[in-house]
């Protein structure tokens, strides 16, 4: 008898042990942008050891000294800024500029936004696919991706889709960039080597799939479903979902750390919600773990596993603050 995907989801949420303490607070930094306003995407330098922070409200890009965890610069002209990409070796980060509908090219060396290129509506999330020199942005009300050549720091091509875009990423061992599809709950398969979409396939048990993070080495991938509240695990070899857990409200960034196996989702109803990957093929969610409202986005330094989430208001009051967390427990994933 075939059981149905909500009532496996049930059963599946009823393993998960939430009386577990998965993170722990060890630093906060104060910001010196205006208090109370949206903070957005965030990503690491692992080059540099800087954490890279939109601070979408006033359009600032933070860099922060994740050794030190003190600000290093607070890089101003990035209107709207959501999301943002990191580049090795050139030393620079990509914008996505929602308040003015471009790409941002910010030089970390001069710390400054050096060039703007025009782009389709609501440029959002981003990923670089590194051994083909690209960087490839979500334009997620523009219902695109535009890619953006580094080298050039040119839109070299733009793919259109009948759905409104959401977050991309790269599988390196694949060498295949994906993208999810939120109208049509969808996941769109493009080959960098031709720019071209080598496939389309729904997510079943998936609504309004927006992020997205990938483990390479098992070929998962991992769906913040805003639309029914679920976390969603897919099998990018077969093209099948093959887990489902419950997400609190406002589930928007989700982020992978293969070290130790952990996925971390930023839910803007006051948690980061804590998954634990076994091996390929096995999951649990350990908890949800509280946090202030409306953080929705994170990120994870995969040298030191620390999980950074800013916070914009902090019981009711506003802040413009980063809050450093370290894992309680530190399990490395079957291999």
């Amino acid at each position: 008898m075939r059981v149905p995907w909500l009532l496996l989801l049930a059963l599946t949420s009823t393993l998960a042990p939430l009386s577990a303490q998965s993170l722990k607070k060890v630093a906060a930094i104060d910001l010196p942008g205006p208090k109370g306003e949206r903070f957005d995407y965030l990503t690491v330098d692992e080059e540099h050891q800087y954490l890279l922070s939109a601070h979408l409200g006033p359009g600032i890009l933070y860099v922060i000294d994740m050794r030190t965890n003190r600000l290093v610069k607070a890089i101003p002209g990035v209107p709207g800024i959501t999301g943002l990409e990191y580049v090795p070796g050139l030393q620079k980060v990509y914008t996505s500029n929602w308040g003015e509908n471009r790409i941002g090219v910010v030089d970390l060396r001069s710390m400054t936004v050096v060039k703007r290129l025009p782009t389709a509506d609501k440029p959002n999330g981003s990923v670089y696919a590194a051994p083909f020199k690209k960087v490839y942005v979500s334009d997620t009300d523009g219902r695109a991706v535009a890619i953006v050549d580094v080298e050039k720091d040119a839109i070299i091509k733009t793919l259109r889709f009948n759905s409104e875009t959401g977050m991309p990423q790269y599988d390196s061992a694949a060498r295949k960039v994906y993208v999810n599809l939120r109208r049509t709950n969808e996941i769109a398969e493009i080959d960098p080597a031709t720019d071209t979409v080598s496939a389309r396939f729904p997510v079943a048990g998936c609504e309004h799939n927006h992020g997205m993070a990938i483990d390479s080495a098992q070929h998962r991938a991992f769906l913040l479903c805003g639309g029914n509240r679920t976390f969603t695990v897919v099998a990018l070899d077969s093209r099948k979902a093959i887990a489902h857990f419950p997400l609190p409200a406002g589930a928007d960034v989700v982020k992978f750390d293969p070290g130790l196996g952990r996925i971390y989702a930023a839910c803007s109803s006051g948690f980061i919600s804590v998954f634990q990957e076994r091996d390929a093929d096995h999951f649990e969610k350990i908890e949800d773990f509280p946090v202030q409202k409306l953080v929705h986005s994170l990120a994870v330094d995969p040298a030191t596993h620390r999980v950074y989430a800013p916070e914009q208001e902090e019981d009711g009051k506003p802040v413009a603050r980063m809050f450093v967390y370290e894992p309680a427990e530190r399990t490395p994933r079957k291999q």
